[in-house]
């Protein structure tokens, strides 16, 4: 969006306020996710956190993958680790985090914020191992999970 266009020429439909020149406006972008659901607390607290260890240490040490236990509760909610998750499921995927961590539901909103930092621990070595094990070009998850944190943190480059 250029300096020059106003708020009144700005067609929401075709344009996400986050996106860059390029991009269309979708449903699954991080703009859609910002303006449908509210952000939970414990998700920008998480983001900004990643943020900062991500700018001082940049995950030169490798993370370790995710355990037995970690899988097992991803499986219960029938989502696939992050190096086989597409983005239009990790979209998905966020809205629900978002709606469970405000849900009446302890048990619920107790899973939703482990499931939210198993993600942050995948996306973690993903980024220590250079992004190896990704493999083809459809499991794109983490890149929209990444934007995601980007986007709610407080923190920008």
């Amino acid at each position: 969006m250029s300096d020059t266009t106003t708020k009144k020429e700005f067609d929401l439909t075709q344009k996400s306020m986050f996106s860059t020149e390029d991009e269309v406006f979708s449903s699954s972008s991080v703009a859609a996710f910002l303006a449908r659901n509210d952000v939970p607390v414990s998700h920008k607290k998480a983001a900004d956190s990643y943020r900062i260890i991500k700018k001082v240490f940049q995950f030169q040490a490798v993370m370790s993958r995710v355990s037995i236990t970690e899988k097992t509760l991803l499986d219960k909610y029938d989502f696939n680790t992050m190096e086989f998750t597409t983005a239009k499921q990790m979209a998905q995927e966020l809205a629900l985090l978002q709606k469970w961590a405000h849900d009446e539901d302890l048990a619920l909103r107790d899973d939703a914020s482990k499931i939210f930092d198993i993600r942050i621990k995948e996306l973690k070595y993903i980024c220590a191992s250079r992004y190896a094990c990704i493999s083809n070009e459809i499991y794109q998850g983490y890149v929209v999970f990444e934007k995601y944190l980007k986007e709610i943190s407080r923190f920008r480059d």
